[in-house]
């Protein structure tokens, strides 16, 4: 009988959160590239324009995540095991990226041409979409009434990742970069593989929901606020290996919480519902918006009854390619362009903005690494502040990209502007809002297009970042760049980076107006089907 209750601890929507959350924090090994690329640059004889060559393959593999939406949304249909294909998928192609970059690098065999280390790359990049994919939407299904809240903590999961896979490297691996390429040819597919099994879609809804995933969030921030300690004190002084070592094992304890927090939820709510009940809940948030057609005739207007059309066409669920074909789609894909793409710019160009502006090197590389935290603050403020303001106050999700786009402009504004300390008021402004994106985006995706087919729609939505990436740093902040260059091709000065920020500054202005427009349509639905259906599991 013990055997049997502990079975059911573990299978449960929250063990499965726990699951997404521990494999989130081995996932973003991307966000590390700067540790190992200086040795893969001098091991295989590359100049820095092939490295930058490289590097943009990483960011093209992370966000070509068509596939795996693709194949999650297939088994989640026809299978009831849970999407542990993609996370295995997922591991082959983590192991096989970086062994074989490795190699290379160790010398294993003799240097390779770069088209062949680009494809490397991608292949280690495509891999993060596998893991995302699975962990994110398989918290959208079980908490889809808290989708805000449960991806802005998995995502945020994925942005704090980079942290602390430098505190991994640092307490085991420091000035090891070879080792570490090892380390992420290993440590990330062995973590998922032994943790992919709890991660399964449950059909279940809880009263109390919101009280332990408001703990779950309190725990995040517990985690980020603590990094970002750490990175600060790294950063003043010099740590003996004890200590980096102790700092590791808190780090550990506290992500260990997050077991405890799901047992003593699990321990609330111990049964569990029969497969007949869990098939009719499915079917009965799959075909909610129809539900809702009987109730909201009461108000026969014509007008009413067009809103009512409208708003049923948002909420069902759309595959891919009906998707593609509205203009709900395109007016999101344009507003993440603007906003992912300059944030990206930004972050790629903090070393170079920094230079231009009089920072040391010091001073910099602390911007760079407090740029997780940022983000992860956005990541988790995004879907987390979204949700409370939907729940309390009626506010539509739109709306929060409206306002996060609006402060990102004015960040790029401040960042140039040439005041003491600008760089980092204004790092922070665009790293928050550019986090809040990657969670306010896969909650609208299964708010407007319907969670069905969520996998497929939010990666080929998340195609819109190098897209961005690519104009805003190839041909704005490069091109500029190299015209305000003086011999030597460095540039000191405002100057440097002035006009192309005041640029994307223009160009997230315009994704403010998009989401704008996208708010305006979809008000109607946000107050007549989302609010209701929330009302309704209160």
């Amino acid at each position: 009988m013990e055997f049997a209750n502990f079975n059911l601890y573990l299978n449960s929507k929250w063990v499965s959160t726990v699951a997404s959350i521990w494999i989130q924090c081995t996932s973003g090994s991307l966000y590390t590239f700067s540790i190992y690329s200086q040795t893969l640059k001098s091991t295989q004889h590359y100049d820095q324009s092939t490295l930058d060559l490289v590097s943009v393959f990483k960011d093209i593999g992370v966000n070509a995540g068509v596939l795996s939406g693709l194949l999650y949304d297939f088994l989640a249909r026809t299978t009831t095991t849970g999407p542990w294909i993609v996370h295995f998928l997922g591991s082959a192609q983590c192991f096989l990226g970086y062994f074989l970059m490795w190699a290379a690098v160790a010398g294993l065999f003799p240097p390779v041409p770069v088209p062949v280390m680009c494809l490397f790359m991608l292949v280690t990049a495509h891999a993060q979409s596998f893991f995302n994919t699975s962990n994110v939407v398989t918290g959208v299904h079980n908490f889809p009434h808290n989708s805000g809240t449960i991806v802005g903590i998995l995502k945020g999961f994925l942005g704090l990742s980079g942290a602390i896979l430098i505190q991994v490297y640092k307490t085991i691996f420091n000035n090891k970069p070879m080792s570490y390429l090892l380390m992420l040819a290993l440590l990330p597919p062995i973590n998922t593989l032994l943790l992919m099994w709890f991660v399964r879609i449950h059909n279940t809804r809880e009263d109390e929901e919101r009280k332990y995933l408001n703990i779950f969030s309190f725990m995040a921030l517990v985690v980020a606020a603590y990094l970002m300690v750490v990175i600060i004190v790294e950063n003043i002084f010099s740590l003996q290996l004890s200590m980096r070592i102790a700092i590791f094992v808190v780090l550990v304890s506290l992500l260990a919480s997050f077991l405890c927090i799901a047992f003593k939820a699990q321990e609330k709510y111990p049964g569990r519902r029969s497969l007949e009940n869990l098939l009719d809940e499915r079917s009965q948030l799959i075909v909610e918006p129809n539900s809702l057609d009987t109730a909201e005739k009461v108000d026969a207007r014509p007008d009413s009854l067009n809103n009512q059309r409208t708003n049923l066409q948002l909420g069902e669920n759309l595959n891919l390619l009906q998707a593609v074909k509205t203009v709900n789609f395109w007016i999101l894909f344009i507003s993440i362009a603007c906003g992912m793409g300059s944030g990206l710019a930004t972050v790629n160009n903090l070393g170079q903005i920094g230079e231009s502006l009089g920072y040391t090197s010091h001073e910099t590389g602390s911007l760079v690494s407090l740029w997780s935290i940022w983000n992860f603050l956005g990541r988790f403020g995004g879907g987390y502040v979204s949700d409370y303001y939907l729940h309390t106050r009626g506010w539509a999700r739109p709306l929060f990209m409206v306002i996060t786009l609006m402060v990102m402009s004015v960040g790029h504004v401040v960042i140039v502007c040439g005041l003491p300390g600008a760089l980092y008021a204004g790092s922070i402004l665009v790293g928050i809002c550019y986090g809040s994106q990657w969670s306010l985006m896969p909650t609208l995706t299964s708010e407007i297009f319907g969670v069905v087919n969520m996998g497929s729609i939010f990666n080929t939505i998340s195609i819109a970042s190098p897209v961005g990436s690519y104009i805003f740093s190839v041909r704005v902040v490069g091109y500029i760049y190299d015209k305000e260059a003086s011999e030597g091709n460095t540039c000191i000065g405002t100057r440097c980076f002035m006009f192309s920020f005041l640029i994307m500054a223009c160009a997230t202005l315009l994704g403010s107006l998009t989401a704008l427009l996208l708010f305006l349509r979809t008000k109607n639905f946000y107050d007549q089907v989302i609010l209701r259906r929330i009302q309704n599991t209160q």
